[in-house]
């Protein structure tokens, strides 16, 4: 799977949506002028009446236009009303099937074991990490939902996660990445919008039934000689729902059926373990819950879950999930038709697990330290963009495993992890830091400058490697800060990258993964449209940002030069202008990555592959440079896995 190619055919699948959902009006258009030519001419008396004169009189071609005007326009309104409730992205979707945030220092063992699962995916995958939502629900079943990687949400129900064991959460996990990754969740929930509409003819038919259903009764009758018309008028729009429901339907099986398996594809690809996600889908056969979820809002997002979360009706016949036998043998085309009850989880004994844990300490810390040396190049890492692989994902369990145990557990709370990435920031020199605990003990949230002081050690005693990890894992936390508390982390923050005056090549790097990602959440600014199909269009931001990466790689300003022009071969534009440092700032870079995030997907790969030529253009790579070229990546939304080391 190509990362790029996958986005753009991903953005190409909505204009058949379009098409679909426009066809879908089309029929209900045509339903909805015969049910109110029926009616008008059994209010009329004219029943029996075949005449086409006749019926033209009652009904004629200006009454159809307007009826089709009024359904166009009706199920535009509650699509866009949908749509409007959906723009917060994945939490809407996961709030409203009942998803409560599994916050990251949750101490049960089935919740750690989720988090674990869901964090090393993120980092081996270069994403930022996803909110993980809990449904208390005994289904095995879990979804991806979310506009862009930046705010993507993970929901899993209870079920999956006591019932399956670390290999099967994880082919599951690594199913709903493949989702995140390959343009599906940004479909689904743009299908959920689309399909509300078509679904909302029914709705107000269902209404005006339970309204008649409760009306007063006055001498064993109801009131008025309307009613026997409204009833008419109810059964029929309730009726012509129940067609949006088969046009919903059928879209969804559509588009959904087939990146199922690409999906399954994907996990066994990413996990190097084709007993994980086949171990899940048979338990869920096994199960006597099985997939299937008990929220009352679970319809509406069938077609985004692991596997079919609503039975019967039209579900069965136009099922947005293909079978589960046939899943299996896509993985396992030996398989022998069993499917796994699953047995009850077994107690983890305390010792047991802290045994295991201090082992994987161990192994972190043999293989988190960089020493500037990295296996592959550059450009191999856009080229995996999207397309992470077991060693990666191997490489960030133990380099999560190699942290402190006190900032770990600091990351995993709203309130300590803002005092983690403040000890970050914190700088060498004595004036400069003076100035910085200033700003921490004056204008930081109470408590948050004397945990600074706390986490600092540990901090200071990170390899480079593990720190950007560290702000990555507590990017969740921070999204549970309450909008004032996030307006003055904001703040504190600018202040203390600020305080030597100027902002080097890591505050600019902690700056973009974790202020933008959270200005998104906080509703600071809107994700950007992929408007832009020619580079020329960000000509600027483009000489802006290489101009920025070839000085901060390169010191010498005539090697600086010469990794610009590299470069600007690699991307093949011979007209971009190389910009001095005296007239690159802060806004500048800013409005830059705005105007970046605009590039269509196959652009953002030509401009990777630039970054890279620029950085590798003296074939010294170092972590710094890495950790520049995944930062520009994720503010484009092409997470790119980090690079390995010799080891």
């Amino acid at each position: 799977m190509d990362f790029f190619q996958a986005q753009d055919d991903a953005r190409r699948s909505t204009l058949w949506l379009v098409l679909l959902f426009a066809l879908a009006v089309l029929g209900l258009i045509l339903l909805t002028n015969l049910f109110v030519l029926a009616f008008v001419l059994y209010a009329h008396g004219d029943v029996g009446l075949l005449n086409l004169k006749d019926v033209l009189r009652h009904y004629g071609s200006g009454a159809s236009v307007l009826v089709g005007l009024g359904v166009a326009g009706l199920v535009g309104l509650g699509s866009l009303f949908r749509m409007v409730q959906l723009a917060a992205g994945g939490a809407v979707v996961a709030e409203s099937l009942g998803g409560r945030v599994l916050p990251g220092d949750s101490e049960g063992l089935d919740e750690r074991k989720v988090l674990n699962v869901v964090e090393e995916m993120a980092i081996a995958s270069g994403m930022p990490v996803p909110t993980v939502y809990l449904l208390d629900d005994g289904a095995i079943n879990a979804f991806a939902a979310g506009w862009t990687p930046s705010d993507a949400v993970i929901g899993i129900t209870r079920g999956a996660i006591r019932q399956l064991d670390r290999d099967e959460l994880q082919g599951v996990v690594a199913h709903e990445f493949s989702h995140i990754l390959n343009g599906d969740m940004r479909l689904n929930i743009r299908l959920v919008g689309v399909l509300a509409g078509i679904l909302l003819i029914g709705e107000i038919g269902q209404f005006i039934l339970r309204t008649l259903r409760r009306a007063p009764l006055a001498g064993g009758r109801r009131k008025g000689a309307a009613i026997p018309a409204l009833f008419v008028l109810g059964l029929g729009l309730w009726v012509i729902g129940y067609a949006g429901t088969f046009f919903g339907t059928w879209i969804k099986a559509l588009v959904s059926r087939q990146r199922e398996f690409l999906a399954d594809a994907s996990a066994v690809q990413f996990t190097r373990n084709r007993a994980g996600i086949s171990g899940a889908l048979k338990k869920i056969g096994g199960s006597m819950a099985g997939s299937l979820l008990s929220s009352p809002m679970a319809p509406q997002f069938s077609h985004a879950y692991f596997a079919r979360g609503v039975s019967g009706g039209l579900q069965s016949l136009f099922a947005s999930h293909p079978p589960l036998e046939d899943r299996i043998r896509r993985i396992l085309p030996r398989w022998d038709g069993r499917f796994i009850a699953p047995p009850p989880p077994p107690p983890v004994p305390e010792e047991s697990e802290s045994a295991a844990g201090k082992q994987a300490r161990e192994r972190g810390r043999r293989r988190a330290v960089l020493t500037g040396v990295l296996a592959g190049t550059l450009g191999d890492l856009v080229a995996q963009t999207g397309q992470p692989d077991a060693a990666q994902q191997a490489y960030a369990h133990d380099l999560i495993a190699g942290l402190p145990p006190q900032l770990r557990e600091a990351s995993g709370n709203p309130q300590t992890a803002r005092a983690v990435v403040y000890a970050l920031l914190l700088d060498g020199d004595a004036d400069v830091l003076a100035r910085q605990w200033q700003t921490l003990d004056g204008k930081a949230d109470d408590s948050v400058a004397d945990l600074t002081r706390r986490y600092l050690p540990a901090a200071a005693g990170l390899e480079r490697a593990q720190r950007l990890p560290l702000v990555e894992l507590s990017l969740p936390s921070l999204r549970g800060l309450s909008p004032q508390q996030y307006a003055r982390f904001r703040g504190v923050l600018n202040e203390l990258m600020a305080a030597d005056g100027r902002i080097s090549l890591w505050e600019w790097v902690v700056r973009h993964l974790v202020l933008r990602g959270l200005d998104l959440h906080f509703a600071l600014r809107k994700p950007a449209r992929q408007t832009y199909y020619v580079l020329g269009s960000a000509k600027a931001a483009c000489e802006t940002v290489l101009s920025l990466i070839a000085l901060a790689e390169h010191a010498d300003p005539s090697e600086a030069q010469r990794a610009f022009a590299a470069g600007r071969h690699a991307v093949g534009a011979g007209a971009l202008r190389f910009v001095p440092r005296d007239e690159l700032d802060l806004n500048r870079l800013d409005g830059a990555m705005d105007e970046l995030e605009k590039l269509k997907p196959p652009l953002k790969r030509r401009f990777l592959d630039a970054c890279a030529a620029c950085i590798a253009m003296d074939g010294d790579v170092t972590v710094g440079g890495a950790e520049l070229l995944r930062t520009v990546a994720v503010a484009l939304d092409c997470p790119m896995p980090p690079p390995l080391p010799l080891v």
